[in-house]
């Protein structure tokens, strides 16, 4: 069934889902790829217009959106209680579900479509990328706000929406699994990179023991924290919100921040051709690290601050590896607009890690004076 057929039955999730006032219209917002997206309006007594977001969930990718959504649930639940106890805005600074008319979280429809849906945050906006220093800033002070909100949340009792996330050996194994079956005879020509991954198959065990004997503690995570997650007051320029909290699931800090370096701060686009134009932007890396960590007011261990710039590179490997074993498959699982396009990003990523190896001496320095 196509994206348009499974959101062909809207009607029904708006009649089922408890929205206040008179249905007004609906259009198509955002620019996300997993899930469809709807602004939807309806109008008040008084004239006022109540806004919402509606969104099909994409069962397709998420397959359990009961569990999924009994962790945004429970999360957004304890951020609100911590936001009210500082006095804060809880319909601005978290993510706030609109319950079905039965009581639910979400409405599944005749069809299978699941549904659900959110507040929406007004005056706010988000970037694809990063254009100014200063964004990229506050985007880290909402993340390390993320971290710090819910330090004191129990992250055992979170779903593993998608099981081994980030389990970087686990990533190895299917990469050594894809490289020794050569299903595409890709192999051969892709000799380099897989000679890289094999020289860093030590480091990629790393954060996983430091996790299994408890020298880096199991939190919550946003899982993908790029620039476009963060919500920007258009009038202060603030962060506001963290949104998209699809993938929230237990985890590690320390790849929160490394996503986000990996992906703000780095020199060139993520399939950037000219290898050339690809490096870390040690001063975007300097701005992040030092919001991330002013949002976290204190509340990460001394390993997890003496390993962020290892979460930057590992996050960095991890991704690349992924690409390679993506296209050794056939590429399946990223979507392609070209003929080698997963190796184009692999090669990008391989790139990165290779100068954030060069500048870790930097990277730490830097941790080293905000921490």
């Amino acid at each position: 069934m196509t994206r348009e057929e499974y959101c062909s039955r809207i009607g029904e999730a708006i009649e089922a889902i408890d929205f206040q006032g008179e249905y007004v219209d609906h259009v198509r917002y955002g620019s996300g790829h997993i899930n469809d997206t709807f602004l939807i309006r309806f109008q008040q007594v008084d004239g006022m217009m109540n806004k919402y977001i509606l969104q099909r969930m994409n069962h397709e990718i998420f397959k359990n959106p009961d569990q999924l959504m009994r962790n945004i649930c429970n999360v957004t639940a304890f951020l609100r209680g911590r936001i009210a106890e500082t006095h804060g805005d809880v319909d601005r600074e978290t993510m706030n579900v609109i319950d079905t008319k039965e009581g639910g979280s979400y409405y599944k429809d005749t069809i299978g479509a699941y549904w659900r849906a959110y507040l929406f945050i007004d005056d706010a906006i988000s970037y694809d990328q990063v254009n100014k220093p200063e964004d990229f800033y506050e985007s880290a002070v909402s993340f390390g706000r993320f971290q710090h909100l819910l330090k004191d949340f129990n992250a055992d009792s979170l779903f593993e929406t998608i099981p081994d996330f980030h389990n970087t050996p686990m990533r190895f194994k299917a990469f050594v699994k894809a490289t020794e079956e050569d299903v595409c005879r890709r192999a051969a020509g892709v000799q380099k990179e897989i000679e890289f991954l094999l020289q860093r198959e030590q480091v990629m065990k790393v954060c996983m023991e430091h996790l299994k004997t408890g020298k880096l503690p199991l939190r919550v995570t946003h899982n993908d924290t790029k620039m476009n997650n963060i919500l920007i007051d258009k009038t202060t320029g603030k962060g506001v919100c963290v949104i998209d909290l699809d993938t929230v699931m237990p985890g590690l800090s320390i790849f929160d921040f490394g996503d986000s370096i990996r992906f703000g701060a780095n020199t060139a686009t993520e399939d950037e051709t000219d290898l050339s134009k690809v490096s870390l932007n040690i001063e975007l890396f300097e701005q992040f690290t030092k919001g991330f960590l002013v949002g976290c007011q204190g509340s990460l261990t001394e390993t997890e601050l003496d390993m962020l710039p290892m979460g930057a590179l590992l996050m960095t490997l991890e991704c690349g590896m992924r690409f390679l074993t993506d296209y050794l498959q056939g590429d399946h699982y990223f979507r392609i607009h070209r003929e080698g396009h997963n190796l184009d990003r692999c090669r990008t990523q391989f790139t990165l890690v290779e100068d954030m190896e060069h500048k870790l001496d930097q990277m730490n320095r830097i941790v080293d004076r905000y921490r």
